[in-house]
């Protein structure tokens, strides 16, 4: 049985792992879930599934292990084998350094951690020997179509993208978009945040930098596509002009279930692709003018130890902001871009200082949208 440790367990993507997890108890053993204010629900995870210790990084109260660093102390008191780190925001980063620190193996669906710090966390990981398996759906099908190729065989990375729900609206409307109408994905049921993301498309920047750092594949070989059907979930092509794309149903059960279980695959009680139906895959070019945010993964990749960190900063706070109904939606991504110029000076080297640069960015962020 594989000891595992989920951080975010009362999230989308954590409780769907242990929607995974239930379908597989004998392969598994719950060493400890972790959670930010959900104290009820981490409670009652923590009974079904016979967890002797919990944690939350939100209160003072209701929990093994409390405070801020409360998921990083899980990690260590737990011992597990593999960590599903499924925290949202660049609070996730210290807990997937420790994670490899502790030689466990790091199944990531915080994309923040390499956004905030991939060269750091791919060189601890290059030194522990330990594996990042990715969980967000196109990164783990970018990993599976890589399975078993020559790194040097890969010509580009074509992540996919659904569009979101404005890929239709005009852009001079983008202006009246409420947070109703941004919350209202069209194909995934996912967090708030990612889903603000979805639809101005800056998830996709955050997509880009995160792909580089796991597959050693600079952004300029990493293209998008926007794909509203969401069953082609990313691809890769090779030198040979050949392509592998990796498809079903868009439930993140699916990357979970194959991360958690890599290099093996397990069953899985869901639904198939059913190919007797119309599927009517469509594959179409990103509008940049509507959607500014894909573009600023290749310049904030121009100075990687600074700006990507600042760029997923500005963006929590800007999206906090819209929903709060602090600053219009399509002013998110120009709060984030003026943000990264105003950053791009500074410096960062360690896990310290790009924790400053990243409160920096945030105070940045906040008196711009003042």
């Amino acid at each position: 049985m594989k000891r595992i440790v989920i951080l975010g367990s009362t999230g989308s993507i954590g409780t769907s792992a242990l929607d995974v997890i239930r379908m597989h108890p004998d392969r598994f053993d719950i060493a400890g879930l972790s959670a930010h204010k959900n104290t009820e629900l981490l409670a009652r995870q923590a009974r079904a599934f016979h967890v002797d210790l919990t944690a939350l990084t939100g209160l003072d109260t209701g929990a093994d292990i409390l405070g801020p660093d409360a998921a990083k102390s899980l990690i260590t008191q737990a011992g597990p084998d593999i960590v599903l780190n499924a925290i949202g925001g660049a609070a996730g980063f210290m807990p997937s350094i420790t994670a490899v620190e502790h030689n466990a193996d790091l199944a990531l669906a915080n994309k923040e951690s390499l956004v905030t710090g991939g060269s750091i966390l791919m060189h601890k990981a290059r030194e522990t020997n330990t594996r990042i398996i990715p969980v967000d759906s196109e990164h783990s099908a970018i990993f599976q179509c890589l399975q078993s190729e020559a790194h040097d065989s890969i010509r580009r990375l074509i992540l996919t993208a659904s569009g979101g729900p404005f890929r239709d609206r005009p852009k001079e409307s983008f202006k009246d978009i409420t947070p109703k109408d941004a919350l209202q994905h069209p194909t995934w049921s996912m967090g708030r945040r990612i889903t603000i993301d979805s639809a101005t498309m800056m998830n996709k920047a955050l997509e880009i930098i995160e792909a580089s750092w796991l597959f050693d594949i600079p952004v300029n070989k990493i293209d998008v596509w926007v794909h509203p059907q969401s069953i082609v979930h990313s691809m890769v092509e090779f030198n040979d002009k050949g392509i592998k794309a990796q498809m079903g149903r868009p439930d993140m059960r699916v990357p979970i279930g194959y991360a958690l279980s890599w290099p093996e695959r397990m069953d899985l009680d869901l639904e198939p692709l059913d190919f007797k139906e119309e599927l009517g895959i469509t594959f179409f070019k990103v509008d940049n003018d509507k959607f500014p945010a894909v573009r600023l993964a290749a310049e904030a990749m121009e100075i990687p130890h600074v700006l990507p960190c600042v760029m997923n900063a500005a963006d929590e706070i800007a999206v906090d902001a819209f929903l709060k109904k602090r600053l219009r939606f399509d002013h998110i991504t120009q709060v984030v871009e003026k943000t990264m110029q105003a950053l791009s000076g500074q410096n960062a080297h360690g896990p310290e200082e790009l924790i400053e640069l990243d409160r920096l960015a945030r105070v940045t962020a906040e008196g711009l949208i003042q």
